[in-house]
């Protein structure tokens, strides 16, 4: 324990306790798990999650770019009243929500020749 006191820079074993009863009680009510981690390991921590964050924002603007064209390349080709659209993109939404996102093409082309 002497070691200990000395390690942690306390000038005696009651400071020393007295800071890790508070360094525990810290982490088992987890306010801030952020103090309790070694400052390499949050370091690491916060610039994996920006890296994955900047790499989502990428794929998301590509595929935003995608589906323009696709929107684009079908709307040149095809004739649809504001009624139909609307109602479709109406559809659309509870689809989307209904299934959480996975929405696929096959489902579509089911849905379109009179199935679902």
């Amino acid at each position: 324990m002497d070691r200990a006191v000395e390690t942690a820079g306390c000038k005696s074993r009651s400071e020393y306790l007295e800071k890790a009863a508070l360094f525990y009680a810290g982490y088992v009510s987890g306010q801030d798990a952020t103090a309790y981690l070694p400052p390499a390991l949050a370091s690491v921590l916060r610039g994996t999650v920006q890296d994955t964050e900047n790499r989502i924002c990428r794929l998301l603007f590509k595929l935003a770019v995608e589906l323009d064209m696709v929107m684009n390349v079908l709307a040149a080709g095809m004739e649809i009243s504001d009624d139909a659209l609307h109602s479709l993109r109406g559809r659309c939404v509870q689809n989307v929500k209904k299934t959480s996102g996975s929405v696929t093409l096959d489902k579509a082309v089911e849905y379109q020749r009179g199935g679902i």
